[in-house]
């Protein structure tokens, strides 16, 4: 386990191109697998999470050729070609793979088994399994449904009408799916626009699938086509060098070729609610997404704001980053209804109100978020990760900052989703 000392810096200067989008990657892999053909999705990301994905899809019978330069050929075998896996299917650390998978393999016609490392066995699997069940799935997961290990014997499902109790990316993908090898039209309601890139996806591969505001109907027995697809930059990972050029003096980045997603951007409306200098150029579509190149730097004045329930589904991986720029905002910046947060990799409403007092913040930890006083001068010394990436990568932000040298615990955790974050930042403090 890897610990990383970082120091007060006088400024970041550069252009970051930051890894392929992490849901993104999951994605084109799972549904590459079950589409007709051969695929080719070009730029995945290459870290533990969608490794998990794409280990598990060649378990189960998926022929995946791999390059070096992040490009992907994938024998998709249908929806039915996927075959019985002869060992237990390890997820790793990664509730997109686990939960996402459940939705495809609760209607193939064999015994499936998902378990993962210590962190994910503790994450919550009924709010998948209660929904699937009610499409018929035969579906069990340890301590009374609640976590991971999961067994799963598939069949065919039946159509539901299933409002979602929370807004989820992975439920609703989970679900969309399972719907896939259900009889009939499902029909999943989001109480909150939760990020799109399955529905997008899926329409672009000729699924019979139809959005109207947060309602999202899909006709069961689609056939997909195979893609060729370049993933994005993730927008996820970008988040942690737009906070670090809004408050590290003297700082001047391009982020280039980021996915600017509207159901994944709510970060960008935040910052130019606090005032924020951050302008997009270079607009454009890469395989269905929206995509741009962001300039941002230093803003001495940020205000705090009030961050509110409908927001936070399309801000869910940028809240530690969020807490850290919260810090140098005038004011007491307040997030709630982000109580799903506790059981992410880590508890991140806990974990970031933790390390943030060792810093030395002024804050307020509540059931749903967390109430962060600024401006605060930061102090530095040794905080923990909990092996947890966007905890790392967020307390190295607030490292740069700080009046003492700064020991972040465990920082390889980065490697989840930003192998080369280290290496990035050491390149834009020597430009500056």
């Amino acid at each position: 386990m890897k610990n990383v000392e970082l120091t007060r810096v006088g400024g970041l200067k550069g252009e970051v191109f930051p890894p392929p989008d992490k849901s993104i990657s999951h994605r084109a892999v799972m549904l590459a697998s079950i589409a007709e053909g051969k695929s080719v999705v070009r730029n995945f990301l290459r870290a533990e999470d969608p490794i998990s994905t794409l280990e598990a899809f060649k378990m189960l019978g998926i022929k995946i050729d791999e390059s070096g330069s992040g490009v992907l050929v994938i024998q998709g075998e249908g929806l039915y070609g996927l075959r019985e896996s002869t060992d237990v299917i390890n997820c790793g650390n990664s509730g997109t793979t686990i939960r996402l998978m459940s939705g495809i393999l609760s209607g193939n016609p064999f015994l499936s088994i998902l378990t993962g490392d210590e962190s994910l066995r503790q994450r919550p699997m009924e709010r998948v399994i209660s929904p699937l069940r009610k499409m018929g799935a035969v579906i069990s997961g340890r301590d009374n449904d609640r976590f991971p290990p999961m067994a799963i014997k598939g069949q065919r499902l039946t159509a539901v009408n299933y409002a979602m109790p929370l807004a989820s990316a992975q439920l609703k993908s989970c679900l969309l799916l399972a719907a896939l090898y259900a009889c009939g039209a499902t029909s999943v309601t989001e109480p909150f626009k939760s990020r799109d890139h399955t529905e997008r996806m899926l329409g672009a591969m000729g699924a019979s699938i139809s959005v109207d505001g947060l309602n999202i109907t899909m006709q069961g027995g689609s056939r997909l086509h195979a893609f060729d697809l370049t993933v994005p930059s993730d927008f996820s990972s970008a988040a942690f060098f737009l906070v670090a050029a809004l408050i590290v003096p003297n700082s001047e980045i391009i982020i280039k070729g980021v996915g600017i997603n509207p159901t994944r951007t709510g970060l960008l409306n935040v910052m130019r609610e606090m005032g924020a200098c951050i302008e997009l150029s270079n607009m454009r579509e890469v395989s269905g997404e929206p995509v741009a190149d962001i300039y941002c730097k230093s803003t001495k004045h940020l205000k705090a704001v009030k961050i509110e329930k409908e927001i936070i589904p399309s801000l869910i991986d940028e809240f530690p980053a969020l807490c850290v720029l919260a810090t140098q905002a005038d004011g007491v910046t307040e997030i709630r209804g982000a109580e799903d947060l506790r059981v992410k990799e880590s508890d991140r409403i806990k974990s970031m109100a933790s390390e943030l007092k060792k810093f030395g913040v002024h804050l307020e930890e509540y059931p749903d978020g967390i109430a962060i006083r600024g401006k605060s001068a930061l102090k530095g010394g040794a905080v923990e990760s909990y092996g947890d990436h966007r905890i790392a990568m967020s307390l190295s932000i607030a490292a740069l900052i700080s009046d003492e040298i700064t020991t972040v615990i465990n920082a390889s955790c980065v490697d989840i989703s930003f192998p080369h974050f280290f290496k990035t930042l050491r390149e834009l403090i020597k430009n500056a």
